[in-house]
C-alpha cells in the first residue's frame, strides 16, 4: 500500500498546489514559496512530506535546495488508479456479453 502514502500527501491543497508547481520543473524552496499562499518553512515542511511519501526528491544545489517531481514516486499511486479502471472496463464487459434476459436490461 505504498500508494495510500501519495494519497494521503495529496490530500491537503498547499501540497497538491506545492506538487503542481513541481510539476514544470525542479525549483528550489524560495522558488515555490513565491507561488503559495503559506511562510517558506511551511513550504520546507510540506515539501518534506511529499519526500517522505515518495513523490518529490530534493538535491543541494550550493547553499538551496532544489526540489522536482520523483517519477518513480508515482508508479505505485499510477497502478492504484488504474486499478479502478481495469476493474470498470471489466465490469462495462460482463454486462455487454450478456445474453439478452440474464438479468441485464438488455
Amino acid at each position: 500500500m505504498a500508494y495510500a502514502k501519495a494519497i494521503d500527501a495529496l490530500a491537503d491543497p498547499t501540497r497538491r498546489a506545492i506538487f503542481e508547481i513541481l510539476r514544470a520543473g525542479p525549483r528550489s524552496v524560495g522558488d515555490v514559496a513565491a507561488q503559495v499562499p503559506v511562510s517558506r518553512p511551511a513550504v520546507s515542511q510540506h515539501l518534506r512530506v511529499l519526500r517522505e511519501a515518495g513523490l518529490v526528491d530534493g538535491r543541494a544545489e550550493g547553499t538551496r535546495r532544489i526540489y522536482g517531481i520523483r517519477r518513480a514516486g508515482l508508479r505505485d499511486l499510477r497502478a492504484w488508479v488504474e486499478g479502478f479502471w481495469r476493474d470498470a472496463l471489466a465490469s462495462v464487459k460482463e454486462v455487454a456479453e450478456r445474453e439478452p434476459g440474464e438479468g441485464g436490461t438488455g
